[in-house]
């Protein structure tokens, strides 16, 4: 028996205070943490405004009077070239320009660190002013849509096929003096090239401002489906749709000088909500991508990629007899419009690579060993490296890996290596990147995005070489 003198046993007893202490614990960190999604909402908003301002004052500061900034200029300066906001007279000079692109990506990097405590509505509302502020300006750092519009004009107007007859071949045109390559042949895929006759009777403003429309529409169309593709594969609909609408190379560079390649972002948009989700819709997925290449030839960088996405080799064999139908559906389409030359941008593609454009990664790294110029054998070298780069993302990809970060790594690769590189083809990887689980390509794309923005800003001029 137990004597009445043994002591109980250590129980567990009741501390006073201890149930308000925990509360009170609880309460406290439930009011930190709601001051600091607070501070991050006020933050992001800050931020968005700032992205806005920048895009306003940038672009009604071109809008002022030529500049460098509107090489269409070389045409002349009319109204409807420098469009609504010229009358504002705010100008623009190098100082500011570069000023207004640094707040344009520390307002970038801000509100994509506090996009998850931001709203939708309030990041569209940024993305879409933003968007329709770049509408109203002069095209920006190129003359490229002129020349899209320049090529239309040869097969409406002059009966000319843009795949075997140059812009030159149009003496008297009014087109020519905004144009920059007079004497070359039409890059663009056959699909472009026919949606863009559409802007040729319009006459020279309303064909430049129907192509500004319809980049800025590619643009919104590309990032509402990054967002919904996001929301499809289980990740932050507002990061991707902030990580892709925001992203100042493709505002400023992209949109703002009407560029064709958010076209390829809309088609690639498509595929990666296509193929998102619980059921994926591969082949739908692969037609769309392969519509992309109708646009450029490297729209269908990722198509090899989603091809492999399947587990089931029954199922890629499947998709890619839908890529090739999609394919075979385009080049008919092309040889009936165009003949056999609407083949021709293929190779226009091939004699790209054979020029160099002057901060290229190839050319950049050819001036820091002191090479002479960029020789065939140093770009020959990066080409090779590519290739070995696509070769092993594909086994990747084949063997199970995330065909969305195997794709992007490829296309980043891509504009690491190729001699012609354009600042806006840094957009190319931006949904990809958006969707993917890898940090690290984010981060890289990211970083490809800041270097593009410097190549074109006179503050980088002591560290690359000249243009």
């Amino acid at each position: 028996m137990i004597s009445s003198r043994t002591p109980a046993p250590d129980l567990p007893q009741p501390t006073v205070g201890t149930a308000t202490t925990t509360g009170a614990a609880l309460d406290a960190r439930r009011r930190r943490a709601a001051l600091s999604s607070s501070t991050l909402r006020i933050a992001g908003t800050v931020a968005l405004c700032a992205i806005v301002a920048a895009v306003f004052l940038l672009v009604a500061g071109c809008a002022s009077a030529p500049s460098v900034y509107v090489p269409g200029r070389s045409g002349g300066w009319p109204h409807w070239m420098a469009g609504p906001l010229e009358g504002l007279h705010i100008g623009i000079s190098p100082l500011r320009f570069e000023l207004l692109t640094a707040l344009m990506g520390a307002g970038y990097l801000l509100a994509l660190g506090c996009a998850r405590h931001l709203s939708m509505a309030a990041l569209a509302v940024a993305i879409v002013a933003a968007h329709i502020i770049l509408l109203l300006g002069p095209p920006l750092i190129s003359q490229d849509v002129f020349g899209y519009l320049a090529f239309a004009r040869m097969g409406v107007l002059h009966g000319l096929n843009p795949y075997s007859a140059v812009a030159a071949q149009m003496p008297g045109d009014p087109i020519l003096p905004f144009i920059g390559w007079p004497h070359k042949h039409t890059p663009y895929g056959p699909l472009f090239t026919l949606v863009s006759y559409g802007a040729a009777p319009l006459g020279l403003g309303g064909g430049l401002w129907a192509l500004k429309a319809l980049s800025v529409a590619a643009s919104l169309g590309a990032v509402a489906l990054v967002a919904r593709a996001a929301r499809a594969a289980g990740r932050s609909a507002r990061v991707a749709a902030a990580f892709v609408g925001l992203n100042p190379v493709l505002l400023q560079l992209a949109v703002g000088g009407a560029h064709n390649d958010t076209l390829i972002l809309l088609a690639l948009s498509a595929a990666l909500v296509l193929s998102a989700g619980a059921a994926p819709r591969w082949r739908s997925a692969a037609v769309t991508l392969a519509m992309g290449v109708g646009v450029k030839l490297s729209g269908g960088l990722a198509l090899p990629f989603l091809a492999l996405a399947p587990r089931r080799a029954s199922e890629r064999l499947r998709v890619a007899g839908a890529a090739a139908l999609a394919l075979g559906a385009l080049a008919v389409v092309g040889a009936l419009a165009f003949g056999s030359h609407a083949f021709a941008f293929v190779g226009e593609l091939g004699e790209q690579q054979r020029m160099v454009a002057a901060h290229s990664i190839p050319a950049e790294t050819a001036r820091l060993l002191g090479l002479r110029g960029t020789p065939s054998w140093w770009r020959h070298l990066f080409a090779a490296l590519f290739f070995v780069a696509l070769a092993y993302a594909l086994w990747r990809t084949a063997r199970g890996a995330d065909w969305r970060t195997a794709a992007g790594w490829a296309t980043l690769a891509l504009l690491m290596c190729t001699a012609w590189l354009l600042p806006w083809y840094a957009i190319w990887p931006l949904p990809l990147a958006a969707l993917s689980s890898d940090r690290r390509l984010r981060v890289a794309t990211l970083g490809f995005c800041a270097y593009a923005l410097l190549i074109h800003l006179q503050l980088t001029e002591p560290l690359l070489g000249p243009y």
